[in-house]
């Protein structure tokens, strides 16, 4: 039997119907750091937090109480693009679900703090600087749409490429079952660059959904 190359998505399977529980597997990495010697993966997880905690944080110069809250993003993210890697673990992060789930929460906090403490510098931001009088109105409404369909740009962009990683994936790992031992050879060379390059994409667009973040964070204190 054919199956569809989006079972590989789906949320529930005929052994195990809740697999969204995979979103918790990073309480796993958790016990790590609380050992007295650091191990070599607390170590390097140390290091790459103080490297995005540096980078992010002279954009949020006037909102660092913020660099914690997207430290965190970054790593949930991170962690579930990365698990869902392995095999038979379900990848949250492909659906819309979640990725907008989480858009919606961190674009929801970011103007709930920002009407309730700065009004004034989001109104501001709804005319860009020398703008004609006659177009006042115009870039209103589309600063507004932009503005409200961020959390939208969001989660497309994180959920299509992981699903579009994992869907050549699929389609590659199929294709080695049926092949001749040479065809199998390129195929497996294949495979490795490209699981090497959905690595660096989980990596990658965990680093950009915190650096939007980041951007519309800074937006509140410019």
């Amino acid at each position: 039997m054919t199956m569809n190359l989006f079972t590989v998505f789906d949320p529930s399977t005929l052994y195990f119907g809740n697999n969204w529980i995979s979103t918790f597997m990073w309480v796993l990495f958790m016990p790590f750091s609380f050992w007295l010697i650091m191990s070599r993966l607390s170590i390097v997880n140390f290091f790459f937090i103080n490297y995005i905690y540096m980078e992010f944080k002279p954009l949020l110069l006037k909102t660092v109480f913020l660099l914690l809250t997207i430290v965190s993003v970054l790593l949930y993210i991170l962690f579930n693009n990365i698990l869902g890697l392995f095999p038979y673990i379900f990848c949250a992060s492909s659906h819309m679900s979640f990725t907008l789930s989480l858009g919606l929460l961190c674009w929801v906090s970011l103007m709930a703090f920002g009407w309730t403490n700065n009004y004034k510098n989001l109104l501001s931001h709804l005319i860009p600087s020398g703008t004609p009088g006659f177009l006042m109105p115009f870039m209103v409404l589309v600063e507004t749409i932009s503005n409200i369909i961020r959390p939208l740009t969001l989660s497309i962009r994180l959920g299509a490429n992981m699903v579009a990683g994992h869907l050549l994936l699929t389609l590659l790992a199929g294709s080695l079952i049926n092949s001749t031992l040479m065809m199998f050879s390129f195929l497996s060379v294949g495979s490795i660059l490209l699981m090497s390059l959905e690595i660096a994409v989980a990596f990658i667009q965990a680093y950009v959904f915190s650096m939007l973040f980041t951007l519309y964070a800074a937006e509140l204190s410019s």
